[in-house]
């Protein structure tokens, strides 16, 4: 036994703190750069890992979806054993690491999030695409038996159906004036009531798939939609109150067939952009940011954004 946790007089002094999930990944990573765990190796099982660091196995499956989000590990499951990349040493990790784009970086980090017993989410964005797409994942593991939180909780911020969206927007429309209100949002605009589809349609799937877990699992499930005035012009993930992940819409001028007609339009690519992770604990800027990112999304869900209904 420790001597320093050792019983003195009859009595135990306090256990020692309990690491994060964070702290074990920052562990971990630290392992495989040092070469001490090789490209190709089977790592410990999460049982070991978790007796190893006096932690619950789901902080360590926590732990091994953030390396795993940074390319270092492979093969993450609940109870296998996971695997070193081949080539770990070939780019930066954890704080250093650069932003990837929104389908790569979004998943694992959407999947680590549902290890937790209550999984909260926040997004605003501007058609739910990259995370209804990354939801997918955690709901594979529900159903296949791999990972069951208690309570789940997504709220989501989308602009609004009856706004001149910033964007997307026909090239002509907005040289010829559009924020004028020519067309308002209304169903004359065929750009606008294409992203008006793509809004209600996404919305409506990650809905549908998340509520259907109680149905199926038992899981407390509650799911949120919410109207913004405005185009956001980034995107924000708040996961579980301490990860915060950014992104800028950045446009461009690209070709949309709507209608059977080539439509030139100002458009962002949403699942492309980078995506930048801030975490809570990090440092005094990451949880500044954290902290402010939550502060920002709950003072706009409480105040301007309205009620949102997914119809036409």
């Amino acid at each position: 036994m420790d001597p320093e946790y050792a019983p003195v007089n009859g009595r135990k002094r306090p256990q020692r703190p309990q690491r994060t999930h964070r702290e074990v990944a920052d562990e971990l990573r630290a392992r495989i750069r040092s070469g001490e765990l090789r490209p190709g190796q089977r790592m410990p099982t999460q049982a070991k890992l978790a007796d190893e660091f006096g932690v619950e196995r789901g902080a360590v499956r926590q732990a091994l979806r953030i390396l795993q989000s940074e390319q270092l590990l492979t093969n993450v499951a609940k109870g296998a054993p996971a695997t070193v990349a081949g080539h770990p040493g070939s780019a930066l990790t954890g704080p250093e690491a650069p932003p990837r784009p929104t389908t790569a970086a979004l998943t694992p980090r959407i999947a680590a999030a549902f290890e937790a017993e209550h999984v909260q989410i926040d997004a605003v964005c501007l058609t739910a695409i990259s995370l209804t797409l990354a939801i997918g994942e955690p709901l594979r593991q529900i159903h296949a038996g791999r990972m069951k939180p208690a309570k789940v909780d997504v709220r989501v911020l989308l602009p609004g159906r009856n706004i001149d969206l910033a964007f997307p927007v026909a090239v002509e429309d907005s040289a010829g004036g559009r924020r004028g209100g020519r067309h308002g949002g209304r169903a004359d605009d065929p750009v606008h009531e294409r992203w008006l589809a793509m809004r209600n349609a996404q919305g409506q799937v990650l809905r549908h798939s998340l509520l259907a877990l109680r149905a199926t699992h038992g899981i407390d499930v509650r799911v949120s939609f919410r109207a913004l005035p405005f185009t956001p012009p980034v995107k924000l993930y708040l996961l579980n109150g301490v990860e915060a992940l950014f992104a800028y819409y950045t446009l461009s001028r690209s070709e949309a067939q709507i209608d059977q007609e080539n439509v030139q339009t100002y458009d962002a690519q949403g699942t492309r952009s980078a995506l930048f992770a801030f975490e809570q604990g990090a440092g005094m800027r990451d949880s500044a940011f954290v902290t402010q990112s939550r502060l920002w999304f709950d003072a706009l869900w409480e105040t301007i954004s309205s009620e949102l209904q997914l119809t036409s």
